[in-house]
């Protein structure tokens, strides 16, 4: 009996003395019990940082890239399936107010959404020839009529681009390597579409498949149907006749000063798409009043009810 008590009380003692030492032994810092592993993990390992969306602006598309590396630029108002293309700039620094007039246009667009039929979707591209718009004022965007060389030869320059091609004469309507500008032999590239903006504007037209298009060239003042030999369709009539109504420039069946082989006007109406050809009276003038009424009556044809 007595030995049964001893080994109880040094049980009892043992016992004590390992619970003594659990509870109160110095604890190592580098050491970390389950609890602090998961409070760990919960505070401070490191968040993936939250990227934020790319900022798009779907009001703008770059259709390309010219010979030299810049954007061509497309500008969109209106929401509606039908799209109207207006197109200034082909001929860069020389027509340089067609470039203003366009920018004037997306400019009121902008500020008047009210003005677009809701099936009306209006695209607006201000510089075809951006490289040929830099050799004259310095930019191939946004510019004032104070940029502009007051050299004539500088200007003459600016009609082409940076391969020398007149993009007005690459495209596929009777191209030929040389074509005509007034009584001087211009190059029309090595093949039809040969350059760079000229492939840009036949991807998004064709891509789009636009109701119809206006293209901006100086200067003659008048509105000219458009056809690729095989006469002018009744709805480029009706165009020709509204916008020339309108804006109180005359209306022409044709350009016929001189040929215009791989014209690209006369591309479009190959394609079956009504197109025509705004000439502006002279090189300076935007003459946003007069085109402001003929996209006016443009939009009214196109309107549907």
């Amino acid at each position: 009996m007595k030995n049964t008590i001893i080994a109880f009380l040094v049980i009892i003692l043992v016992g004590g003395g390992i619970y003594y030492f659990i509870n109160n032994a110095p604890k190592d810092d580098n050491l970390v019990d389950d609890d602090e592993v998961v409070n760990t993990n919960n505070q401070n390992t490191p968040k993936t940082p939250e990227v934020p969306a790319p900022v798009v602006n779907l009001n703008e598309t770059v259709l390309g890239k010219s010979v030299d590396g810049n954007d061509i630029m497309a500008y969109h108002y209106g929401t509606g399936a039908d799209e109207l293309i207006f197109i200034g700039g082909i001929h860069g620094g020389y027509s340089w107010n067609t470039s203003l007039v366009a920018y004037e246009m997306a400019d009121y667009l902008k500020a008047n959404p009210q003005v677009i039929p809701a099936n009306i979707k209006v695209t607006v591209i201000p510089v075809m020839n951006p490289d040929g718009l830099n050799k004259v004022t310095g930019s191939t965007g946004r510019f004032t009529s104070s940029d502009v060389s007051a050299s004539t030869d500088v200007q003459v320059s600016g009609r082409f681009n940076s391969k020398n091609v007149d993009l007005s004469r690459n495209f596929d309507c009777d191209w030929q390597t040389k074509g005509v500008w007034q009584n001087k032999t211009v190059s029309g590239g090595s093949a039809a579409f040969s350059e760079p903006e000229s492939m840009a504007l036949k991807n998004y037209i064709e891509a789009n498949n636009p109701e119809a298009v206006v293209v901006w060239y100086s200067s003659a003042g008048g509105v000219y149907a458009s056809s690729c030999d095989n006469g002018v369709s009744s709805d480029t009539s009706a165009l020709t006749d509204a916008y020339a109504k309108a804006s109180g420039y005359p209306a022409y069946k044709s350009f016929d000063s001189y040929k215009t082989n791989g014209d690209f006007v006369r591309w479009i109406a190959k394609i079956n798409i009504p197109a025509i050809s705004v000439l502006l009276t002279n090189h300076q003038d935007v003459e946003w009043n007069k085109n402001k009424l003929g996209m006016e009556a443009m939009f009214s044809l196109y309107a549907k009810q």
